[in-house]
């Protein structure tokens, strides 16, 4: 199996995240599946095809996390092929009347978890790789109370550039890709999924704004990153691929 090729997934326990981790053991790769809850990771993984998968549960936020992360791929697998940072939080704060603490939480959280995957993934791409963050079409559109969470989105945004830029002589391509509404458990706000309410109904479904009426579903998002880090991908980098149903390109 030292053959298979090798991909880390952020966020691998729920959501667009678990179905990424999901696509890329039903194609062959091994997978090394990373978020808080690890008995849930370790359920997932008994799922897979037999591979050399890793289970390192943690904080993507903590630099911790980003070591364990590289120390299992050190003593396992020895490279590493592509890393899908699709961990993410969002946390509503007004823009000037929330605590500066509270503001910036999203923002520091989602930040320094893209840096610290990020420098722990390239020192162990030997022959190349693809570094896949995900973002959200919040990167380039306006929400109230959502001013923290669409910096945050739009850095990263900026950073893949960056990144494409200082490592496209590696022959590591860096990419990102940005949600719509997307039928995931950040969806649920307050017990309720918005995608299930008359809001999302009316304005979406019913309305002009969302021209395929209806959210996403994890796999079709788990479908673009195994496209970006697969063989058809070799000459896309730097690009924020959106994934949003038609929603941005509407007035």
């Amino acid at each position: 199996m030292t053959d298979r090729k090798k991909v880390v997934v952020t966020g691998a326990s729920s959501g667009i995240g678990l179905a990424t981790a999901q696509r890329f053991a039903k194609e062959g790769w091994d997978v090394c599946v990373t978020a808080r809850r690890e008995q849930t990771l370790r359920e997932l993984v008994a799922t897979f095809p037999p591979g050399e998968h890793l289970v390192v549960p943690g904080d993507y936020s903590d630099p911790a996390t980003a070591e364990a992360i590289g120390n299992a791929i050190g003593e396992k697998w020895g490279r590493l092929d592509a890393l899908c940072n699709i961990a993410g939080v969002y946390f509503p704060a007004k823009a000037i009347e929330s605590p500066l603490e509270e503001w910036r939480k999203a923002f520091d959280i989602m930040i320094n978890g893209a840096v610290y995957m990020t420098r722990m993934a390239v020192p162990w791409m030997k022959d190349g790789g693809r570094i896949i963050h995900c973002t959200s079409i919040h990167g380039e559109r306006a929400e109230v109370g959502s001013s923290s969470y669409a910096m945050a989105k739009a850095a990263i945004n900026q950073y893949c550039r960056g990144l494409a830029l200082e490592l496209a002589e590696k022959n590591i391509l860096v990419n990102a890709i940005a949600p719509g509404f997307v039928r995931t458990a950040m969806s649920v706000v307050d017990g309720v999924n918005e995608l299930d309410s008359e809001w999302f109904k009316k304005n979406y479904v019913e309305g002009h704004h969302l021209p395929l009426r209806r959210a996403g579903m994890p796999e079709e998002l788990a479908g673009v990153f195994f496209f970006l880090a697969g063989p058809d991908a070799t000459y896309i980098t730097g690009q924020v691929i959106t994934v949003d149903g038609g929603l941005t390109i509407t007035f």
